[in-house]
């Protein structure tokens, strides 16, 4: 039985985790996270996810003894993600992390803080086919050769607060991967007056945000003559919740170290 903590547990993932938690028969929730003075502190996680009561209040620590987690599946925000790293590391928990928006400072305290630690995995898009069309543009753009003009469109719902999506750049550096390109000399975000002829070695990407998108993410692959386009479309929520659920499961027990979900689909 592994044992789990959520942390942003009364966000709109940390909901979905706790409910689909419920569900799993090798599974239990232990502890249900949110940061100190947050209006959910005390409410019982069940009821909070909508699953009726589970007996687990949301806290802002981590419990002691019988109920510590073996891991701790994080979906909040970038800073409270970060304060909650530094517990797991403390505590010897696994940590997987869904959260979006992680600056460059808050990965090097992941790796250098955390991860030498306890197995830390992150990943901007726990759905599985996210991973997997991952995989699949990298060998596209190999394939097409450096000739092909590559372009990205994600869009999400109006709430979504970062821009491009971390799910956008990751399948923008797996193509600047393929083709040995410098991510910060390669990738321009949206275009706007007269830029001039497109650059051969550039993926532009575009985010747009409206209604209640969950998340789409279209990688173009443009040439004379002829075009391919390969689109996924999440549906609900629950697909990144399962996957982290998922990832969760597979990282226990692991080395400390830092993980990415193309170890899990591997």
């Amino acid at each position: 039985m592994t044992k789990f903590g959520v942390n942003g547990a009364s966000g709109r993932m940390g909901r979905r985790v706790i409910a689909l938690l419920s569900e799993q028969e090798d599974c239990r929730l232990v502890c249900a996270l949110e940061q100190p003075g947050h209006e959910s502190l005390g409410r019982d996680a069940g009821d909070v996810a909508g699953v009726g009561r589970l007996d687990v209040g949301i806290s802002d620590r981590m419990p002691l003894g019988e109920e510590e987690p073996d891991v701790v599946v994080d979906f909040s925000a970038p800073e409270g993600c970060v304060d909650r790293s530094r517990e797991c590391a403390a505590r010897g928990v696994a940590l997987v992390i869904g959260t979006t928006g992680l600056g460059d400072e808050d990965m090097r305290r992941l790796r250098d803080e955390v991860a030498s630690r306890v197995p830390v995995l992150v990943a901007p898009n726990m759905s599985v086919g996210v991973n997997v069309l991952s995989r699949i543009v990298g060998q596209v753009a190999r394939a097409l050769g450096k000739g092909c003009d590559i372009e990205i469109v994600e869009m999400h719902h109006r709430r979504k607060a970062d821009a491009p999506s971390g799910t956008a750049l990751k399948l923008a550096h797996a193509i600047c991967d393929a083709h040995s390109w410098q991510p910060d000399e390669a990738l321009v975000f949206g275009r706007q007056g007269r830029v001039g002829q497109r650059p051969s070695n550039q993926i532009a990407v575009h985010a747009l945000r409206g209604g209640d998108v969950v998340g789409e993410h279209t990688v173009v692959f443009a040439m004379a003559g002829e075009r391919i386009e390969i689109t996924h479309r999440a549906h609900t929520r629950d697909i990144f919740a399962l996957g982290a659920i998922r990832a969760a499961r597979w990282l226990v027990g692991r080395k400390p170290g830092l993980y990415g979900m193309e170890d899990v689909i591997a």
